[in-house]
């Protein structure tokens, strides 16, 4: 099986798994206690902290806050600061953000407060002019992606983060699918607060952190036993929390390797499948995109067709985002860029990662390439 959904989740690195190792073992103690086997575990969350804030460029250790994946962590950025806001309680997002982002919005918007979704043009880049006219003296949060999880089309965060600037809004950036390949760091971003998610980047699944300084006041979204300094209760998964910062640690070292490397694969897989089959659409072609992504509209062919026989062939991949219920409905990402239900229905997303093979881009798609002339 050639495996090309890495935006929907990635193996999990050699070094995280021995990292983890022994929190699933002998050092099984709820950092919550204060025996020994507990401080042993709180030792190991702590410096688990310390690193992940080194890597992100965070002041303070404590502005790190781990959370049950990029889902919560979005939840807690926007439901929190929208709930914290006082009077400032509005929210500004764009048309294009993940679901964890737009289902946010849309219960605080259940609450009272007003939402602001600003669109994007047909290539999927922002309207920065357009972003900083919603943004009022009642706005609580901006929130803006890093790169579009189906397109990979990049988003200027450092401009972002200079409309928002001399605003009262703070700025939050979901960077859940960019950490693999850009350098997502708080000076990068220029963001008051960053959403990352262990999985996308070779670690477990069920765990995230969100970058958040000490001074941002947000509500809490999970409520109990007041850990991470009452702003996300729940006792600690300290062997996911270990091996998502050993993930963290080897992406960093790693990123300009692989994203050269990714690049290549992902480039090569273009060529060869436009090639093949001339009439391919790529999704966001005149926009800065990730180097693992490759989403395009195979014109004739439903993707649900696409999929289903590609399968058959051992070519993993996916028409979008990887949270919905498995069946495969419209995007509204596609939606927001003005394709068609029908055009949209044809699209499809490849993604490559960290363990993609040389061979497996240009293998992909004389696959892809078969497929489609038997189905046409």
């Amino acid at each position: 099986m050639i495996y090309l959904d890495h935006a929907a989740t990635t193996m999990v690195r050699p070094e995280a798994r021995t990292a983890m190792a022994p929190f699933l073992d002998d050092v099984f103690g709820n950092p919550s206690g204060i025996h020994e086997i507990s401080r042993r575990a709180k030792n190991a969350l702590e410096s688990a902290r310390e690193q992940a804030a080194e890597l992100i460029g965070a002041a303070h250790p404590l502005e790190v806050v781990f959370t049950g994946g990029g889902t919560e962590a979005d939840n807690l950025a926007v439901v929190g600061a929208a709930l914290a806001g006082g009077e400032r309680r509005a929210v500004v997002t764009t048309a294009v953000e993940h679901e964890a982002i737009l289902e946010s919005v849309a219960f605080v918007e259940t609450l009272g407060c007003r939402v602001d979704r600003v669109p994007v043009d047909g290539d999927g880049r922002l309207d920065l002019a357009e972003l900083g006219s919603r943004i009022r003296t009642d706005t609580a949060v901006v929130s803006v992606m890093a790169a579009n999880n189906e397109t990979g089309v990049i988003f200027p965060l450092a401009d972002v983060a200079a409309t928002v600037r001399n605003t009262p809004a703070l700025f939050h950036t979901d960077a859940v699918q960019a950490f693999i390949s850009e350098e997502i760091t708080v000076a990068t971003t220029g963001a008051d607060m960053i959403t990352l998610a262990s999985h996308k980047f070779g670690g477990p699944k069920g765990v995230g952190l969100l970058y958040v300084p000490r001074d941002v006041e947000l509500e809490p979204v999970i409520h109990g036993g007041g850990q991470e300094l009452g702003r996300r209760s729940g006792t600690h998964n300290v062997a996911a929390i270990v091996g998502m910062v050993a993930a963290m640690e080897v992406s960093v070292a790693e990123r300009k390797l692989m994203h050269d490397r990714v690049a290549a694969i992902r480039d090569r897989f273009e060529t060869a499948l436009l090639a093949a089959v001339p009439d391919v659409v790529v999704t966001g072609a005149r926009s800065p995109r990730l180097v693992q992504h490759s989403h395009f509209r195979v014109p004739g062919v439903t993707a649900e067709t696409l999929l289903i026989r590609l399968d058959q062939e051992g070519v993993a991949a996916a028409a979008g985002s990887a949270c919905s219920s498995g069946a495969i409905e419209v995007s509204h990402v596609l939606a927001a860029m003005g394709m068609s239900d029908g055009e949209a229905a044809e699209c499809v997303r490849f993604s490559f990662g960290w363990s993609s093979g040389t061979d497996d881009g240009v293998e992909a798609a004389e696959r892809v390439a078969a497929v489609v002339a038997g189905l046409r």
